[in-house]
């Protein structure tokens, strides 16, 4: 498509590979601070905190093309999404992971009982709350859910914004701030998993629930303070290297894209309608469903040609037999597919989504974009 190669382009000329991402701005932000939710499309490291879950990311050969070649728990082989829509805010890459910040005081190992103050400079530019395994619903995944990045985030608002900057600072900071939420694609998965063929009752009420605790954990941002949501939804996950290799015809799991669609119309129509409800919020989606359907639709203008395979993965049908471990082998050829390992994208396409919900048309991103949701 059209729409698509001019994307390309802008990507491949207006945003080189940043040289360092930490939390400082390169120049002039744009706005005071992001705060991101949601699951491992958004995580920056918050799961190397936990101990015992399998979801992390920590090791080889993730990172390779990250800065310095570090694996830093980013599911990806270098940058994400929330690296490059920070980076087009003009920050350096994402905020750092909450855990980060307050590593040491026993937060990380779910001992709330000791705090430890919030590393107060670094958070001012943001935190991720973000944690692979997780979901819109609280039982999905057995990492940080949903309700408890939110408690973070409060947590982090009393300790140190409100602290500095006072009641009526923290609101004008919060009020101006991007709350960037990506999440779904595990609740998604988690449902099907169970029921591959679920009749049309058993999903509308998948649907009700998540949607209805999409609501819930929006109103509960809006009541602390967020006005911005810089939503991403669900992309079409029947299509990762893992669903593929379990059709024996090698195609998409369409029921689980199908429900994936679902899933996004809830959500869409969840946004139209609370804003007109809640004052002063705007809000704008990223369709990960719309980007990845036509980078599949026409590789070529997305300069990507391999769609099926992941890049690193333990081997079989679609490198798809494991996940992407120090003993997995993986592509020479990064740039050109379109996922880095059985369920995630590459930094490639990480690139194309970070400008697509940037600046990108009206397929990808709206009632307004990014940009202009920052703007505001």
């Amino acid at each position: 498509s059209v729409a698509l190669r001019l994307l390309f382009v802008a990507a491949a000329i207006r945003l080189p590979l940043v040289a360092v991402v930490s939390s400082t701005v390169v120049s002039r932000a744009m706005v005071p601070a992001i705060f991101v939710f949601g699951d491992s499309t958004a995580d920056v490291g918050n799961n190397n905190y936990l101990p015992g879950t399998s979801a992390r990311a920590d090791f080889p050969h993730n990172g390779v093309d990250f800065p310095g070649g570090e694996p830093t728990g980013r599911f990806s082989n270098g940058l994400i999404g929330a690296d490059f829509l920070a980076v087009h805010m003009g920050f350096s890459g994402s905020p750092p992971p909450y855990l980060s910040l307050v590593a040491g005081s026993g937060e990380a190992l779910g001992n709330s009982t000791t705090k430890k103050p919030v590393a107060a400079d670094a958070s001012m530019r943001g935190a991720s709350f973000s944690s692979g395994g997780s979901g819109v619903l609280d039982s999905t995944g057995d990492t940080i859910n949903m309700t408890k990045q939110i408690e973070y985030f409060s947590d982090l608002k009393d300790q140190m914004l409100s602290a500095r900057l006072g009641a009526f600072g923290a609101s004008a900071f919060l009020s101006k701030s991007i709350f960037l939420i990506s999440a779904g694609s595990n609740d998604a998965i988690d449902f099907f998993s169970q029921d591959t063929s679920p009749d049309s009752t058993a999903l509308q009420q998948f649907r009700e629930a998540v949607v209805s605790t999409y609501d819930s954990h929006v109103k509960t941002l809006y009541n602390l303070g967020a006005r911005k949501f810089a939503v991403i939804d669900v992309a079409p996950i029947g299509c990762c290297p893992y669903w593929r290799s379990r059709n024996p015809a090698g195609e998409c799991v369409e029921p689980l894209n199908r429900l994936a669609k679902s899933l996004n119309d809830g959500i869409r129509d969840l946004f139209a309608g609370l804003i007109s409800e809640m004052q002063g919020m705007e809000y704008a989606i990223g369709s990960a469903y719309e980007l990845v359907s036509s980078i599949v639709e026409d590789p070529q203008s997305a300069g990507l040609t391999e769609l099926k395979s992941a890049c690193c993965g333990g081997g079989g049908r679609f490198n798809a037999d494991g996940g992407c471990t120090p003993s997995a082998g993986y592509c020479g050829n990064r740039g050109k597919f379109l996922f880095w390992d059985f369920l995630h994208p590459t930094q490639a396409t990480s690139r194309l989504a970070g400008r697509a919900f940037y600046d990108g048309p009206a397929r990808f991103v709206g009632p307004i974009t990014f940009r202009q949701l920052a703007e505001a």
